[in-house]
């Protein structure tokens, strides 16, 4: 029997853990406030990352935590003394990149090590070099084709070992314009190290040439009046892949977007959840709402959607006119709590909404429009306007806590 996927998703603050175990992930990977990439997200200190682990346990979900920075010296100094600390705080894993911090993990008992993609690993004898040292996962380089996947897969399978081995890839989000996200460009030209958690992304500016022998003359590179955008990846989606995906061997299907927003995490894992859960349960229902999953995770922020390098090398991964992020839907508040008797729901707003607008539910899937508001007191409102403003709102059917409201503008 095929055993299903791992759905792995991306929380960059509590608020986000929270929605990507609601909305079906089994497994969530964070940063702490050290040694991690994604410098720039919110991240979790000690008492956050307790407090992220248990909850995660109590719903059921895994737990693992970034340590994937490229170490200098003065970064060495406290890595094992955290990474003991998140061994004791009962993480399911830690994810790593940079050589001298593996062999300081893999010297730890019971600590579970997942091989980061920064890593590079792009054949099966990478791969087995992990395996033998002691890791229990790889997560393969974005550079690899189905063929290439299956094969490290079918070659683990065939290498005995005491090790449980498995491999994980990405399947939806941002791509880098550099090997596996190892990139300088960031470095170079603003001082943010990329392999260091802070990376500027300025692949997604507007670039001109310059010919050494024409100092100071710029020549655009006409594409439109934006100007051309030549290192602008669009972005992964592989939901219309899942038999694929499973064929191939990979364990884990891993969402990128520790920095995107807690309506792009719910939206995402939603959506992936029901196109695996849809094609366990039968392959036919899962190919009939093919456009509807993607319908769904266009109602967030997405760049142009492409397959990355799964299909072969591709032709078409740049997006040159624009760096226009799209999205057919706004994010409007989260769901606190429902009180069924009154059928109110109390909402924590994220956009402005008003008496009389439709809206939809994430997970609710229904529509509604909205009849009556009240502030928290109880006292009738015609709108909410103010940034995180509480508010009781009557719905239509029952709604779990953090349920996302959306306006739909298509």
């Amino acid at each position: 029997m095929i055993k299903k996927p791992e759905l792995l998703a991306p929380a960059g603050d509590f608020e986000k853990l929270q929605l990507a175990v609601t909305c079906g992930a089994n497994a969530v990977y964070i940063g702490g406030k050290q040694f991690s990439l994604r410098a720039n997200a919110t991240n979790f200190d000690d008492d956050e990352l307790r407090k992220a682990i248990a909850y995660a346990h109590d719903h059921g979900a895994r737990v693992y935590v970034g340590v994937n920075i490229f170490a200098h010296n003065t970064d060495i100094h406290g890595v094992e003394k955290y990474l003991r600390s998140l061994k004791d705080m009962n993480v399911d894993a830690v994810i790593v990149a940079d050589p001298g911090i593996f062999d300081i993990a893999r010297k730890i008992d019971g600590l579970e090590i997942h091989i980061s993609t920064q890593a590079n690993v792009t054949n099966y004898q990478s791969a087995l070099f992990y395996r033998d040292l002691g890791a229990s996962r790889v997560i393969l380089a974005r550079e690899l084709s189905f063929p290439e996947i299956t094969e490290i897969n079918e070659k683990i399978a065939l290498s005995p070992s005491d090790n449980p081995f498995e491999t994980e890839v990405f399947v939806h989000g941002a791509m880098c314009v550099a090997y596996s996200g190892r990139c300088l460009l960031s470095n170079f030209l603003t001082g943010r190290d990329g392999n260091k958690g802070d990376c500027a992304q300025p692949c997604r500016s507007n670039f001109h040439l310059h010919e050494e022998r024409r100092p100071g003359e710029y020549i655009p590179i006409h594409e439109d009046e934006r100007g051309t955008y030549l290192l602008n990846s669009k972005d992964l989606c592989m939901i219309e892949y899942i038999p694929e995906l499973i064929a191939s061997g990979v364990s884990s299907f891993k969402i990128e977007g520790r920095m995107k927003s807690p309506h792009f995490v719910a939206a995402v894992v939603h959506a992936y959840r029901q196109a695996i859960d849809d094609y366990f349960e039968c392959a036919s229902l899962y190919e009939s709402k093919k456009e509807h999953y993607i319908n769904e995770i266009k109602k967030t922020n997405y760049r142009e959607f492409f397959t990355g390098f799964f299909l072969g090398r591709p032709s078409d991964g740049q997006r040159y006119t624009d760096n226009v992020y799209s999205a057919t839907n706004d994010f409007l508040g989260i769901v606190l709590s429902y009180d069924a008797e009154r059928g109110l729901a109390l909402i924590e707003q994220r956009n402005k909404f008003s008496i009389g607008e439709e809206m939809d539910f994430l997970m609710g899937g229904f529509k509604q429009v909205i009849t009556e508001l009240y502030d928290e007191d109880g006292i009738p409102i015609e709108s909410a306007p103010h940034p995180k403003q509480k508010v009781y709102m009557k719905v239509d059917k029952p709604l779990k806590k953090l349920e996302i409201m959306r306006y739909g503008r298509s």
